[in-house]
């Protein structure tokens, strides 16, 4: 199954744009979404090796990243990253 990470912070405004669009995703898409927060879940976040450029969107299947997205994206780009393999 694929898992949608979102990496964000609360000092990131693109973030809080993009959370109304990750509410439709997961509505529309049969996808698990993790959400992390940059500065509270650092350990986690180490992982995905994301500098400051945020939000950072990691497409997962089987635990595996498949691809990843950086930055203030529409819904319409969302649902194309999600949509193409």
């Amino acid at each position: 199954m694929k898992k949608l990470v979102v990496i964000s912070a609360v000092w990131c405004p693109s973030c809080l744009v993009m959370s109304k669009y990750l509410k439709k995703i997961k509505e529309n898409f049969n996808i698990e979404i993790e959400k992390l927060d940059y500065d509270f879940d650092e350990e986690e976040v180490k992982k995905y090796n994301v500098d400051k450029k945020l939000p950072a969107l990691i497409l997962l299947e089987d635990e595996k990243e498949i691809k990843r997205i950086t930055g203030e994206k529409d819904y319409n780009e969302i649902e194309e990253f999600i949509k193409e393999d």
